[in-house]
């Protein structure tokens, strides 16, 4: 019976170490093997038997990494204080300088992303932020994965996601917008009344060289001024048919009244 024992207490603890050592690695992920506390070569997916006495494995995931950087105080280049923050997504590409070249790369990573931010966006004023995000998520990108590259890690995509401002300077800019607005009014007015103006001037100019045009237009006038149900009615008379009657007028000369008192 003690030998019964013995042979089941060995094969028990030779199964439980058979089931330490199995290592199963997912097609995603790649093992970074310490042996005595030197490097050796990373593992790839599948199946894989490590002493845990003699072996440490550290586990790295390839997949895309999503990000969020925490709102960040920064004072734009025109001197507006606002909140900004932000999404970064990386991706490990060398699984051994992610584990030799740095502690934590994902916390690194953030900390790097953080004041890149605080930077980039400070440098930059407040109307480039709210209206040109694109260029500023490029710089954000290459300023990041600049700074993360000796690490193993690649950064895909920064995207600025929320911009806060002071509530004052809300009101400033909706004024701005309101008095832009009404700038682009009365400039479109003013060019609406200078091509009526001219076609006007054209229109003159056209019934000027035909006489009967300008008859033609005045019985129309006339038409519509009786069309309207109006007591009154004004009817113009042209210059060149009351002319010669106010020319014979002037013309004429002016007859002193007889005086009642005889002369001496």
């Amino acid at each position: 019976m003690t030998w019964i024992v013995i042979v089941v207490v060995v094969v028990v603890a030779l199964l439980a170490l058979a089931a330490m050592s199995l290592k199963v690695l997912r097609e995603y992920e790649r093992g970074v093997v310490f042996r005595f506390g030197r490097l050796r070569s990373p593992l790839g997916p599948g199946p894989h038997l490590l002493l845990p006495l003699l072996n440490h494995l550290v586990r790295i995931d390839l997949r895309v990494v999503t990000l969020t950087i925490p709102p960040q105080e920064i004072i734009t280049r025109d001197n507006v204080p606002a909140r900004v923050n932000a999404v970064v997504l990386f991706q490990v590409l060398d699984p051994e300088k992610s584990v030799m070249a740095v502690e934590n790369f994902a916390v690194a990573t953030s900390q790097i992303a953080q004041t890149s931010l605080r930077s980039v966006l400070g440098r930059a004023e407040l109307d480039t932020l709210l209206a040109h995000r694109s260029d500023l998520n490029e710089d954000l990108r290459a300023t990041i994965d600049r700074q993360t590259e000796p690490w193993g890690v690649s950064v895909k995509v920064v995207e600025i996601k929320d911009v806060e401002i002071p509530e004052s300077m809300q009101r400033a800019m909706a004024r701005e917008a309101e008095a832009e607005r009404e700038r682009r009014a009365k400039i479109i007015n003013a060019h609406g009344e200078l091509q009526a103006s001219e076609e006007l001037r054209q229109a003159a100019d056209t019934l000027s060289r035909s006489p009967a045009s300008l008859q033609l237009r005045y019985l129309q006038t006339l038409l519509e001024l009786g069309a309207d149900q109006n007591s009154t009615v004004v009817f113009p008379l042209p210059m060149d048919i009351i002319g010669p009657f106010m020319q014979k007028y002037a013309a004429s000369p002016v007859v002193a009244p007889p005086s009642d008192h005889p002369s001496i």
